[in-house]
């Protein structure tokens, strides 16, 4: 027992170098068989499911802390695709498996709140950008560095979603850990700095593809609004079950032309 009657106060040690060695480091264990170089990483279940029909990746999946990964195809060019991981620390512990595993190209598909008034629930998000309000990713990344994603990906998925008539957005998005706790003050901050929504994972996935040099991207669809800082479910609503088919087939084909970033 302490002396003191009051415990004392232990702060957090958050400037640290990046470059500082780890204890744990991802591996791929003896006879532990590769992942496919491209993956896509669902963050919600529905989503792993329709991933899963469209790219035939059927048959027992194998697991990585409790995260399913099939192998697939698109186009011709193998893919995994796994999920759901939700949240942005449990959504970290997967990607570092699967870089360990052989991933190089990573999309990550996943749900973002809007925080603008004209992003509307079954539009898309590219996001360019990150703000941290997560945990993760200021493991990843030296002070004041911005996470983002490979820009490589971000035009591959300009590309793909060229010929689609569902409303899209560049720019970007909040990532917070704590999903109950989006305050009135908070959406106002970010509304005025251009932010599009708000999500949980990517930030510190960004973080993550720069510290490992993977091309890391993600594209969103606009599950609900909190613009008018009442939330505004759209969850059931056609136009996002809509946006969520179109974004599938989005990081699919973007995953597949990526050729030439893979080594």
């Amino acid at each position: 027992m302490p002396s003191d009657p009051e415990q004392k106060k232990v702060a957090p040690l958050l400037d640290f170098a990046v470059e500082s060695p780890a204890l744990i480091n991802p591996t791929r264990e003896p006879g532990e068989a590769p992942v496919s170089s491209r993956v896509i990483l669902a963050f919600t279940r529905p989503d792993y499911h329709y991933l899963c029909r469209v790219a035939h990746a059927g048959g027992p999946p194998r697991y990585l802390w409790d995260c399913a990964v099939h192998e697939g195809s698109w186009e011709g060019q193998g893919i995994a695709v796994a999920g759901p991981a939700l949240g942005g620390p449990y959504a970290v512990m997967v990607l570092e498996r699967l870089i360990a595993l052989g991933a190089r190209v990573i999309l990550a598909l996943g749900w973002c709140g809007s925080l603008q008034n004209h992003v509307k629930v079954g539009s898309l998000v590219i996001p360019t950008a990150a703000v941290s309000g997560d945990g993760a990713s200021r493991h990843y990344l030296p002070p004041g560095a911005q996470p983002a994603p490979h820009p490589d990906l971000i035009r591959l998925l300009q590309d793909q979603l060229e010929g689609t008539d569902i409303p899209r957005h560049c720019g970007p998005v909040w990532t917070t850990d704590a999903f109950y706790r989006e305050t009135p003050e908070q959406v106002r901050h970010y509304q005025a700095l251009g932010v599009l929504g708000v999500d949980l994972e990517l930030a510190a996935l960004f973080a993550v593809g720069r510290f490992r040099q993977v091309a890391v991207a993600g594209l969103l669809a606009v599950s609900d609004e909190l613009a008018d800082l009442t939330w505004r479910p759209g969850f059931s609503t056609p136009a996002f079950r809509q946006g969520r088919r179109e974004a599938a087939r989005a990081v699919l084909a973007a995953a597949a032309a990526a050729r030439e970033m893979i080594t």
